[in-house]
């Protein structure tokens, strides 16, 4: 499997599950695969045994102990927040500790349908034979039910509320129910919907009242300060260029810091030192965002380069990270370039003068 370029979860890190499961001590919940106290530790990285486990959120550790906790509820998760604040992550790493399976995904979107959520038929099979068995086609949601396992929606808040509100007796009733066949699908305990949404999207389709009432949500904050950005970046760019095998170690100190704070910058709409407020660019300028840009620039780095990050690197990405409309962004892009990092003199000239290349 070298030449897969991502691996799900639990396929990446399945000696960090094998190794928490052997030294498992806790009681573990009907159709979970580890205990809770297992799961965190999982999720939030140590050492077991000798083996040591990655963080896979860096974060604030309660916030990950209530999510845990809710999977052990009749209720579904639901994390929300900025762009960029490792949802997806987190919900991939939750589902893979607890059902060992992370696979199991409905992408929400204006078009997501109804039938996408619960189920729908192979058409050719139904008008040749009538509706059955055989013509059902399962949901990744269908699927956890009927397996007792743990299902993944993302971008909730992108699909229509018709489509939304499909889930409403699934979470209430852990049933879906298949009239055609006059039967019902009643879920297996270990069956829990972990869901995303972005709170960018809100109005776009909120949730009705009684689709959030069977949610406990869990709202991840971008990190509180520039160390745990730095932390957080470092760790996972690092991580991204082991899988990708960039003929290069990870970028140094001094690029990242430099990519962190004018991000974060841009993202607050103040300097780390909150003497200055700033224009805030309608990107999100995320952490996620500042991952991305390292990323890319040590990949160019390693092309046309010795593997070392250098300013002119980082101002090739820097622009694209920052400006997502042209028309809204690229204002408060060259406010910035002007009133900030041209006056910060020292180290950051030469970004500036390639970043300043870039707008001409």
């Amino acid at each position: 499997m070298s030449d897969i370029l991502r691996l799900p979860a639990e396929r990446q890190y399945e000696s960090e599950l094998e190794a928490l499961k052997a030294a498992e001590r806790g009681a573990v919940p009907d159709g979970w695969k580890m205990s809770p106290s297992s799961v965190y530790a999982y999720i939030v990285g140590g050492e077991v045994n000798g083996t040591k486990i990655t963080p896979k959120y860096i974060g604030n550790s309660r916030l990950v102990q209530v999510a845990i906790a809710t999977l052990m509820t009749d209720r579904g998760l639901l994390l929300t927040g900025e762009p960029g604040t490792a949802k997806s992550r987190l919900s991939e790493h939750l589902a893979a500790a607890v059902s060992g399976c992370s696979s199991l995904v409905v992408q929400g979107s204006m078009g997501t349908t109804e039938e996408q959520v619960r189920y729908s038929w192979n058409y050719a099979t139904l008008i040749a034979s009538g509706p059955s068995e055989g013509a059902l086609v399962k949901t990744p949601i269908y699927k956890a039910m009927e397996e007792g396992l743990c299902a993944r929606f993302e971008e909730l808040s992108r699909c229509a509320p018709e489509t939304q509100d499909a889930l409403i007796s699934m979470l209430s009733e852990k049933c879906i129910a298949v009239p055609e066949l006059r039967s019902e699908l009643r879920a297996r305990r270990g069956f829990s919907l972990i869901a995303t949404s972005n709170t960018r999207d809100r109005g776009t389709n909120d949730m009705s009242a009684a689709l959030a009432r069977r949610f406990n949500t869990v709202v991840l904050p971008s990190p509180a300060t520039f160390e745990l950005e730095m932390e957080i970046v470092t760790g996972r760019v690092a991580e991204l260029c082991g899988q990708l095998r960039l003929p290069a170690p990870q970028p140094g100190d001094r690029a990242v810091a430099k990519a962190v704070t004018v991000l974060r910058e841009l993202r607050t709409g103040a300097t780390l030192d909150g003497r200055e407020k700033l224009r805030s660019p309608l990107s999100s300028c995320s952490a996620a965002e500042t991952i991305s840009l390292l990323t890319g620039a040590l990949a160019f780095a390693c092309g046309f380069g010795d593997g070392e990050i250098r300013d002119e690197h980082l101002a090739s990405y820097l622009r694209g990270s920052a400006v997502k409309d042209e028309e809204k962004d690229g204002a408060a892009w060259k406010e910035y370039l002007e009133n900030i990092m041209r006056k910060r003199g020292g180290e950051w000239q030469e970004l500036y003068k390639r970043a300043s290349e870039q707008e001409n």
